[in-house]
């Protein structure tokens, strides 16, 4: 099983989640849409380097709502 969670940082409060018998990214996805739904758009949103996570279905999710991508403490910039 695979858990992912959407945490805020600052407060440490579990603001989505889901589990998975694999490792595909839409569960990732779906996390991600409802805390976005549920509580805004962040400024920064910081993740790991997981395949999920890097994937153009979840960082084109992140780039539509203009959120600046963080992974490892590294803030990753747009590239013109």
């Amino acid at each position: 099983m695979y858990l992912t969670a959407v945490i805020d940082w600052a407060t440490r409060k579990v603001l989505s989640w889901r589990v998975s018998n694999t490792m595909e990214t839409s569960f990732c996805v779906e996390a991600l849409e409802e805390a976005l739904q549920r509580y805004g758009t962040p400024e920064i949103f910081n993740t790991d380097q997981g395949s999920q996570f890097t994937s153009d279905e979840f960082t084109g999710v992140l780039k539509d709502h203009g959120v600046r991508i963080s992974m490892d403490e590294e803030l990753i910039e747009e590239q013109p």
